[in-house]
């Protein structure tokens, strides 16, 4: 019994202790959770400022850079406009010496009218002196007259008034003659000067239009593939553009020949295309070119609206802003049509300042005087005739359309600008390198070949190449047949032959192509 009280008061003191130990160890572990999740939150919280504090440092750069990148665009849009004020400045500067050399040469001549006037006060007061001593000799004269002839006063007044009138006609025709020499002198020197001063304030350049041009390759395997299997895309390319590709051994070149600049530079630009695109073959190089041709349509539109915007015209018709621009691609006498248009058009235009007339309208009549040298189409009117006709037709100024039909004395000079327009053409084709007479008689001959071979029925088109030395005509292939192509060869080789002059021979190839084409959908 004892035994047993003993081992159930044990056992309560061991559950007791137990659950005091079990508590003892589970408050433990909870403060060991307690502090691992504080420290946890702590390792956390410490993250998450390192991450907020690199984030910062990160958007401040950021802010820097493009603060930076805006000062720096700042600072540019500061220097183009103190650059732009700068360039204003210096142009203010010059109108300003240019007007204040106006004003010394209007002193000058101020100066030269007074010692003029004075001169004339000195003729005056001569004219009177000696006209106060003739009534003293008329009087001494009439008495005479009385006094020995016995003549009445009348009578004597008569004679008088008859010599005398006689005396002062031949006087009056010596004055005459002396004043009209006089101002030759001074007009011709005056010309002169003028003249010379529109030469010298105008900068020309000496140059002179080539027949070739030189299309420059990245290796000579290019030279191949632009040759073609048995050289069909070379072929191609001749007869598309009209221009002689001359191959040979010049290194990474190949040679563009054609007396006509704008098919030279549709060759050169289709080439250039062509090699970059890498797919070279008959029927791409025709695209090509199309597609060239029209885009160098649209480039000489617009050098010509460049052109007139440069000379400071107004107000012209689009069609002659297309023509002025294709006289880029033009040349007289070796002389670019463009260049020595716009010469003379500044010539115009000193000169007409010079002399106290209108200069603009002056400086528009230079640009479009030689416009009838890239006509459209063929015609049998000169170009000065043909020019004068297209300025009436577009609009222009009655004035401007005389002095382009007169600058070769094929129309009447009916207004005052006229005459200047051809001083300054011939000023600026007689300057030392403008022209070269030979290169335009080259060119004429080539043109009348292919003019010759145009006017036969059936002819497409027809292209000098290889200097003049062959004529390539194309032919309809559903106006001309084979047999035809043949005759056709020898009739326009019969007449080149009995009609023309030419060095050497020539070779006459005419090219009949039959296409059938379909659309597969």
């Amino acid at each position: 019994m004892d035994q047993t009280v003993v081992s159930i008061i044990i056992g309560a003191i061991s559950l007791i202790v137990g659950a005091l130990a079990g508590k003892f160890l589970f408050a433990k572990n909870t403060k060991k959770q307690v502090e691992d999740a504080e420290h946890q939150a702590q390792t956390i919280l410490k993250e998450a400022e390192l991450r907020a504090e690199t984030v910062k440092k990160e958007k401040q750069l950021e802010a820097k850079e493009r603060f930076v990148q805006l000062k720096s665009e700042h600072e540019k849009e500061v220097n183009e406009r103190n650059r732009k004020v700068g360039e204003a400045e210096n142009r203010i500067k010059q109108k300003e010496i240019s007007i204040n050399q106006k004003e010394a040469g209007l002193d000058k001549q101020a100066k030269e009218n007074d010692v003029i006037k004075e001169n004339l006060n000195r003729q005056i007061e001569l004219v009177n002196l000696k006209r106060t001593e003739l009534e003293k000799h008329q009087e001494e004269h009439i008495r005479r007259l009385e006094k020995i002839a016995g003549l009445s006063a009348e009578e004597a007044k008569s004679q008088l008034i008859e010599s005398l009138k006689q005396e002062a006609h031949s006087q009056a025709l010596g004055l005459q003659q002396d004043i009209i020499e006089e101002a030759k002198l001074k007009a011709n020197k005056e010309a002169r000067k003028i003249v010379i001063q529109s030469i010298q304030r105008t900068a020309a350049e000496v140059t002179i239009e080539n027949t070739v041009t030189v299309f420059n390759l990245e290796t000579d395997e290019i030279k191949g593939q632009i040759i073609g299997r048995e050289g069909r895309n070379i072929r191609a390319i001749e007869a598309a553009t009209g221009v002689d590709l001359i191959v040979d051994d010049t290194p990474e070149a190949i040679i563009l020949s054609s007396f006509d600049p704008l098919r030279r530079e549709i060759a050169r630009l289709s080439l250039q295309r062509l090699v970059a695109d890498g797919r070279i073959h008959p029927a791409r190089i025709e695209e090509v070119v199309e597609k060239t041709r029209r885009q160098l349509e649209e480039q000489v539109m617009e050098i010509g609206e460049r052109t007139v915007i440069e000379m400071g015209i107004h107000g012209l018709h689009k069609e002659l802003v297309r023509i002025v621009g294709k006289m880029r691609f033009r040349s007289s006498y070796g002389q670019n049509l463009l260049m020595h248009s716009r010469e003379t058009a500044n010539l115009c235009g000193i000169m007409a300042a010079e002399l106290g007339m209108n200069p603009k309208l002056a400086k528009r009549a230079g640009l479009l005087h030689d416009i009838g040298k890239v006509p459209d189409e063929e015609t049998e009117l000169s170009h000065a005739l043909l020019g004068a006709k297209l300025a009436e037709k577009y609009g222009e100024n009655p004035a401007v359309v005389n002095a382009i039909g007169a600058h070769h004395d094929e129309m009447e000079m009916q207004y005052v600008i006229s005459p200047i327009i051809q001083a300054c053409d011939a000023i600026s084709g007689a300057r030392p390198g403008a022209r070269r007479e030979i290169m335009q008689q080259y060119l004429q001959r080539i043109k009348d070949l292919e003019n010759l071979a145009m006017a036969y029925q059936g002819v497409e088109k027809a292209y000098a190449i290889q200097a003049g030395r062959e004529l390539r005509v194309i032919v309809e292939a559903e106006k001309v047949t084979d047999g035809d192509s043949d005759k056709l060869s020898f009739e326009i080789a019969q007449k080149i032959q009995t009609e023309m002059t030419y060095p050497g021979q020539i070779k006459v190839t005419v090219i009949r192509e039959k296409r059938a084409v379909n659309v597969a959908r």
